[in-house]
């Protein structure tokens, strides 16, 4: 799954969102309603992490998406 799949997607995966970073509220969610740079800020925002962290994070995320083959149609 790549970040514009994300971003068309983004109020279906919210619930999967919030299972893997369970300190965005639904606020953030609704603000940054899929997009990427934001979404960064706010995980390095909510858990400290550094960029490259965050995006790795992401990144492994929507592969963990892929690779188990969760898409939600």
């Amino acid at each position: 799954m790549n970040w514009d799949q994300v971003q068309g997607q983004f109020k279906q995966l919210g619930g999967k969102i919030k299972q893997k970073w369970a300190k965005l509220t639904d606020d953030d969610l609704q603000l940054l309603s899929g997009k990427k740079d934001e979404f960064i800020g706010k995980l390095q925002e909510r858990y400290g992490y550094k960029k490259e962290e965050a995006e790795r994070e992401v990144d492994g995320f929507l592969s963990d998406f892929d690779t188990k083959g969760k898409t939600t149609h």
